[in-house]
């Protein structure tokens, strides 16, 4: 796991924040709900992605093939 990670988590959590505002500032109440559930969806498929690179070197390391 890299800074890159932390850096595009972060990035990703403050647009779908600045969206989300703008949208409920809008009266679009729903449409912030479903930008906030996107966001969330986009970050946890990138975490699952880690996490299954974190479990295959443990596998690796050992040897439990």
């Amino acid at each position: 796991m890299d800074a890159g990670l932390i850096f595009r988590i972060a990035a990703i959590g403050i647009i779908v924040a600045v969206l989300s505002q703008v949208l409920i500032r809008s009266g679009r109440e729903e449409q912030a709900m479903l930008t906030t559930l996107a966001g969330l969806i986009v970050v946890l498929g990138m975490l699952v992605q880690e996490i299954a690179s974190l479990f295959s070197t443990i596998q690796q390391l050992f040897g439990l093939y």
